[in-house]
C-alpha cells in the first residue's frame, strides 16, 4: 500500500522543492543514450551518496564557476558554485563536495548539525552569517522537521564529488555578501547573485 504525505512548507519553498524535484527527476536518465556534446544538468541533487562520476564525453561544457572554497577534513573540499535568491524569499546555495583524499571519507555525520537531525544523514547542520545585519540564518525545513537540502550524504569515496545544495530565508535585499559554514569546514565569504 502506497501512502503518499502531504507537506505544508513557508512562502515560495514549495516552488523551490518542486523545482528541484523537476531537475532530479529530468537527471534520472542514463547519458548513454544522449549525443555526443550534450549538456548534462548542473543543478544541485537533493540527496546523494557521494560516488556519482562526471558525465562521459561531456567536454565541451566547462566546470562550474566557483566562488568559494572551503577547507575540510581528511582532503574534503567544499565549493560553493552559486548562492541565488529565490522569488520566494529564499537563499539557495549550491555547490559540491570533493574528496581529494586517497580514502573514501564517511565522517559526514557532524555535517548534519545538532538541531535536524531528523533530516538523517544531509548537510542542515550548514549556516549563513550576515555580518552587515548581524544575523545568523539556518537551514529551512518543512512541516515535518526535514530540511531543505541535500540529505543521504553517508559517504563521499576517494577522488570523487558530490554535488549539494541548502535552502535558507533570504537575506535582506541590501546584503550582498554573507558567511558561509557547514560544520568542519572553514568558512567560507560568498557573493549572493540575483
Amino acid at each position: 500500500m502506497s501512502m503518499r504525505h502531504k507537506v505544508k512548507v513557508r512562502g515560495g519553498a514549495a516552488v523551490a522543492v518542486a523545482a528541484v524535484l523537476a531537475l532530479t527527476l529530468a537527471g534520472c536518465g542514463s547519458n548513454d543514450d544522449k549525443p555526443a556534446g550534450a549538456q548534462s544538468s548542473s543543478a544541485p541533487k537533493p540527496s546523494g551518496g557521494g560516488s556519482q562520476e562526471p558525465a562521459a564525453g561531456n567536454q565541451s561544457s566547462a566546470p562550474p564557476t566557483v566562488i568559494a572554497t572551503a577547507a575540510g577534513e581528511d582532503g574534503v573540499v567544499l565549493e560553493v558554485n552559486e548562492a541565488k535568491r529565490d522569488a520566494g524569499g529564499f537563499l539557495t546555495v549550491s555547490g559540491q563536495l570533493k574528496n581529494t583524499g586517497d580514502k573514501d571519507f564517511s565522517h559526514t555525520t557532524a555535517w548534519r548539525g545538532n538541531e535536524l537531525t531528523g533530516s538523517g544523514e544531509s548537510v542542515a547542520g550548514a549556516t549563513l552569517v550576515d555580518k552587515a545585519g548581524k544575523k545568523r540564518y539556518y537551514v529551512l525545513r518543512d512541516t515535518e522537521g526535514r530540511c531543505l537540502c541535500t540529505t543521504g550524504v553517508n559517504s563521499i569515496a576517494a577522488g570523487k564529488s558530490m554535488p549539494f545544495f541548502v535552502q535558507f530565508p533570504a537575506p535582506p535585499t541590501n546584503t550582498a555578501e554573507v558567511e558561509f559554514s557547514l560544520p568542519t569546514f572553514a568558512t567560507a565569504t560568498i557573493k549572493i547573485s540575483g
